[in-house]
C-alpha cells in the first residue's frame, strides 16, 4: 500500500521518474549497487522533529549526514531530534527505511542538501523500491529549501 501511495503522489508530482525495484539491502553500499548509481546519488530521507507536531523532511546524499549545527541555524531553532520509529511512522505514514516526502500522510516542509545535483535515487514507500528522478525536478516537486546542511560521514 504505501508503495502505491508514494508512486501516485510521484506521478501527480508530474516530474519524469523511472520506478526501480530490488530486494531489501543493509547498506548505502548495496542499496546503490542495486539502483545502478554512486553511492551519493541514494536520497536518504530522514524526520527530523522542531517541536511539539512539528516535523520536516531532510533530504540527505548517501555519504553525508545531517550537520545539526547547519540545520539548527538555517530553522532558527536551538534544538531538534529525530524521532523514534514509531513516531516517524505516526507521522510520515512510512516505516524507517522506506521514507519519502512523496505520498506521505502530512506534507512536512522539506529541506533539500545543497550537495545534491544531477539523477538520485529516492525511496518510494517501500523496502526495495526507489524512484530515479532529476534533483532540480525533485526540489520543484517538493517545493522544498535548497541548502547545505550536511557533513561528510
Amino acid at each position: 500500500m504505501s508503495e502505491e501511495r508514494a508512486i501516485a503522489a510521484l506521478e501527480r508530482s508530474g516530474i519524469d521518474f523511472t520506478v526501480t525495484r530490488h530486494g531489501r539491502v543493509s547498506s548505502l553500499v548495496e542499496a546503490a549497487a542495486a539502483r545502478g548509481v554512486d553511492p551519493g546519488a541514494v536520497i536518504k530521507t530522514l524526520v527530523v522533529r522542531r517541536g511539539e507536531d512539528d516535523y520536516l523532511f531532510v533530504l540527505v546524499p548517501g555519504g553525508r549526514a545531517i550537520s545539526w549545527p547547519k540545520l539548527r541555524a538555517l530553522l532558527g531553532v536551538n534544538r531538534m531530534s529525530m524521532p523514534d520509529a514509531a513516531t516517524a511512522k505516526d507521522v510520515t505514514g512510512y516505516e524507517r527505511g522506506t521514507i519519502t516526502p512523496f505520498g506521505a500522510t502530512r506534507a512536512w516542509p522539506v529541506v533539500v542538501d545543497g550537495t545534491i545535483s544531477g539523477t538520485v535515487s529516492i525511496g518510494a514507500g517501500a523496502h526495495g523500491v526507489a524512484a530515479m528522478v532529476d534533483a532540480a525536478d525533485l526540489v520543484t516537486a517538493l517545493g522544498a529549501q535548497v541548502a547545505e546542511v550536511t557533513e561528510p560521514e
